[in-house]
């Protein structure tokens, strides 16, 4: 069904896409490769939300030589009125013969439409190649869209025995650089960056981008129950969400002072509600949430079923049984209790390894 020069220039089209990387939020990263008699005429990329979409971009490029040329788009045609116009609608006019998608959109506004618009006017349409590397580029946005909720990607750094940190909380540094730098990467790429109160007390961080470039901070996340957060914490400032689970007018009033924003969403034991939490975010649009927290907060997320993948760097040392461990989990007395992951890739890191696993279904 795809040739050998099909799969070429999807693979550029997913080469643009990911150009978007730290920027496209709320929207999905994208890219488009114009072709026509085996020359590429033109390409694209989405950047942003509310400036134009690749295709737009792609057709922009290519001028009077889009007429009659293939399309490779990593995620079909929109079809609908957003901030900018259709895109199905800007390659019929053009005159494209032919549109090759990588994913089908699964925003229920589109869902099929474009692909259907495109064939109602004599286009012929493919989708499915390479679907699987376009899916994982945009898997926050596939979740939000298909599940109502964020991918939340949990970011671990722990010696070769699981341990994260020493008893009394210090956890700095037990990898490189080069595995903090790549961590970096992940934080950019993620809409929000989440952690716990306990993080806050013992780290003092910041949760911002900084080993590497990029374009905008995520929002940062701190499930605070108790109000806690110190107003001189260096997390505080505009773009930090704080989640609690109590009403304290004078704290709320404090952390409002420092910018933050506040939101109480208890539970049934006094706790913050977690999935009302992701739920939440998911309103706001983020599309992948980078977990960095302690092994209390992580056992609860792990414990609501609401971690998606892990990200893990393990370094060649060993801290022994009195640090703390990954996951605050209750004792299982059967391994039919454990929980099953899907290695997904593992590769060195400077000294350091990073192993990437998805949570399967439980």
């Amino acid at each position: 069904m795809f040739t050998e020069a099909d799969r070429k220039h999807m693979g550029r089209a997913l080469e643009l896409a990911g150009r978007g990387l730290y920027t496209t939020t709320p929207n999905p990263r994208v890219g488009c490769v114009l072709v026509r008699d085996a020359e590429v005429v033109g390409e694209g990329w989405h950047e942003r939300a509310g400036e134009a979409h690749a295709e737009v971009m792609a057709l922009e490029a290519a001028g009077s030589r889009a007429s009659g040329a293939t399309a490779y788009v990593t995620l079909e045609p929109c079809a609908h009125h957003g901030r900018t116009p259709p895109c199905s609608d800007a390659l019929i006019r053009a005159g494209v013969r032919t549109v090759v998608a990588a994913l089908r959109d699964p925003n229920p506004l589109v869902a099929g439409k474009g692909l259907d618009a495109l064939r109602a006017s004599g286009i012929e349409t493919r989708c499915g190649l390479l679907e699987d590397e376009a899916r994982t580029l945009n898997i926050g946005f596939v979740s939000r869209m298909t599940r109502g909720r964020p991918w939340l990607r949990m970011k671990i750094a722990a010696s070769l025995d699981g341990r994260t940190a020493l008893a009394n909380g210090r956890s700095q540094w037990i990898t490189g650089p080069e595995a903090r730098r790549d961590g970096h990467h992940w934080r950019a790429r993620a809409c929000a960056v989440l952690t716990g109160i306990g993080t806050v007390k013992d780290d003092d961080p910041q949760l911002t981008v900084r080993e590497i470039d990029t374009p905008r901070q995520p929002l940062r996340v701190v499930v605070d129950s108790r109000l806690e957060t110190p107003t001189s914490a260096r997390v505080l400032g505009p773009g930090t969400l704080i989640a609690a689970a109590c009403e304290d007018r004078a704290r709320i009033a404090g952390l409002q002072a420092r910018g933050a924003e506040v939101i109480v969403l208890p539970n049934a034991s006094g706790k913050v509600d977690l999935a009302a939490l992701v739920a939440d975010l998911a309103r706001r649009g983020m599309n992948e949430v980078h977990i960095e927290a302690g092994h209390k907060l992580n056992g609860s997320l792990l414990q609501e079923n609401l971690v998606d993948e892990l990200l893990l760097y393990l370094a060649p040392n060993i801290l022994g049984d009195t640090a703390r461990g990954m996951f605050h989990l209750p004792e299982l007395t059967d391994l039919s209790g454990r929980r099953e992951l899907e290695l997904r890739d593992v590769r060195p890191v400077g000294g350091d390894i990073r192993v990437l696993a998805r949570l399967k279904a439980a």
